[in-house]
């Protein structure tokens, strides 16, 4: 028991590790956009596509991944995925053709989407209920840590040595942390044998009301999130008149204070034995926020950045709390699917949440904009108001 209490830490640092590695390239390959389109010779509707061609990888195996996961176990998962992802990522680095690297970085996403679905179910599977909302959130913070980490290293890389070497130190990345999975991540004590087909059926799992009930939920609450991060400084700057620099501050805080938050919430669900509660708080706070600053916009600089900071935060904040409740809302065999259903509708939001906003700006101005995102929040709480609290298996208490 005392090793086994030991050693989920363990598992919990190798899967943040992993999720850190695959948003290295996920999120952090636009800290070199600019130098992207100088490489390929590409527009910024061209350097967009190319970036978006890891999402739309991951969106498409995402479930089958997660179905994988529940049947075969995460460290096979896992380490199969990080390796795709690195093969993928070191051929992006010998391609001179935005086509070819397009389609290769639609195979790094494709094989990424397997710690995305894998690296939520150890948690889940090793970690007892009265802990498994703050593991969750540990490793939550993965994506912003990978994500900054990128951005600090990607743009030396490339100003030193070019884009291919932006992609070998991406593939070394994942490399690594392939190795450590192989090497730390194993199966907990008491699960079934590799290869035990799950009693409940993928396309069970993904009809499962109240699992789609949140996951439309998730997919709403990532429209502020989205929002809050992409025009935040255009809101700050544009709108309200304060400087590109400080504009440009306050975005950061508001991710230190989403990434802080995610902590936060998973704490403050363990102390509550609920996920959905602290969850419906959150979407109501980040519809008042938003709905405050739609009101304010354009407005008081000052009072409008005390507003808005705080509810981009919020807005960022609520991701583990829906991972974690979807991995409850299924049957213990089925964590990683149910998942990566959740998650998929995630990454649906965010890929439609930022040209939509930037279309609801163009036409009606930043304020409806804002009020965008109020409402999904309010339609999200409204999603999320009759719906039950999940069984919290008990897959590691013993």
């Amino acid at each position: 028991m005392g090793t086994d209490s030991g050693y989920r830490w363990v598992v919990l640092a190798v899967g943040t590790v992993a999720q850190a590695a695959t948003a290295t390239y996920f999120l952090g390959l636009s800290a070199v956009t600019p130098a992207l389109r100088d490489h390929f010779g590409l527009g910024l509707a061209g350097v967009g596509a190319l970036i978006g061609a890891i999402s739309v990888g991951l969106v498409l195996t995402l479930i089958t991944w997660g179905g994988a996961a529940d049947r075969f176990g995460e460290r096979g998962v896992m380490t199969i995925g990080l390796l795709g992802s690195a093969a993928a990522l070191g051929g992006t680095a010998l391609a001179s053709n935005p086509v070819v690297a397009g389609v290769l970085l639609l195979l790094a996403g494709a094989s990424g989407a397997s710690v995305n679905a894998a690296s939520g179910r150890a948690v889940l599977t090793w970690f007892p209920t009265a802990r498994r909302g703050m593991a969750m959130a540990v490793r939550q913070t993965s994506v912003p840590i990978g994500t900054a980490l990128a951005a600090v290293s990607l743009p030396p890389i490339s100003r030193v040595w070019g884009i291919p070497a932006v992609f070998v130190a991406l593939a070394l990345t994942c490399l690594v942390a392939a190795v450590a999975v192989a090497i730390w991540v194993r199966e907990p004590p008491g699960r079934p044998a590799r290869g035990t087909r799950p009693t409940t059926s993928t396309l069970a799992v993904m009809a499962d009301r109240r699992l789609l009930r949140l996951s439309l939920s998730g997919l709403l609450l990532v429209v502020p999130q989205f929002l809050g991060s992409v025009f935040l400084v255009e809101v700050l700057h544009d709108g309200a008149g304060l400087s590109l620099g400080l504009a440009g501050g306050l975005l950061a805080l508001a991710q230190v204070l989403g990434a802080a938050g995610r902590l936060g919430n998973g704490v403050w669900s363990d102390k509550v034995a609920s996920r959905l509660g602290p969850l419906r708080i959150i979407a109501l706070a980040s519809a008042v926020g938003f709905g405050l600053a739609a009101a304010l916009e354009p407005g008081p600089a000052p009072l409008l950045a005390a507003i808005l900071v705080p509810a981009a935060a919020t807005a960022i904040s609520w991701n583990g709390l829906v991972f974690t409740a979807a991995g409850e809302l299924a049957p213990p065999d089925r964590a990683a699917t149910a998942m990566a259903v959740s998650n998929t509708a995630n990454y649906v939001g965010a890929a439609a949440a930022p040209a939509l906003g930037g279309l609801v700006a163009e036409i009606a101005g930043l304020p409806v904009m804002l009020a965008m995102g109020g409402a999904a929040a309010l339609a999200a709480f409204v999603t999320l108001r009759r719906l039950a609290e999940p069984v919290m298996h008990h897959h590691a208490d013993a």
